[in-house]
């Protein structure tokens, strides 16, 4: 079987999100990184509903919330490294998270594109 690009980055992002939620816990910040591990991981969630869409329209739907979520975990990112909330450098997340945002937007555009 094929390997999924987004499917495997977003599982792996998932991941390291996980990862820093726990240092962030260690650290005692609650309400930023609570957010940050529902939106991140809700990223992946909605990518593997999409490809279990019924239909084109059902796959956009679920892809588009998947690139929300996405634009709403670099927020979340942003808080922590400008906002000064940790010492953990966050940066290479931001990016990754970028990268991400980067890939759904594509695939929006396309399946908009291919529904028209």
């Amino acid at each position: 079987m094929k390997e999924n690009l987004i499917q495997t980055k977003s599982f792996a992002f998932s991941l390291s999100i996980i990862i820093l939620y726990k240092q962030l816990q260690n650290e005692r910040e609650f309400i930023i990184s609570k957010q940050l591990l529902r939106s991140a991981t809700s990223i992946g969630a909605n990518v593997e509903e999409a490809i279990g869409g019924q239909s084109k329209k059902d796959f956009l739907a679920k892809i588009s919330i998947s690139l929300k979520e996405a634009r709403e975990t670099r927020y979340w990112l942003k808080l922590l490294q400008e906002g000064e909330l940790t010492e953990i450098d966050v940066s290479h997340l931001q990016k990754e998270a970028l990268e991400i945002v980067n890939i759904l937007s594509s695939i929006v555009k396309t399946t908009r594109t291919n529904l028209e």
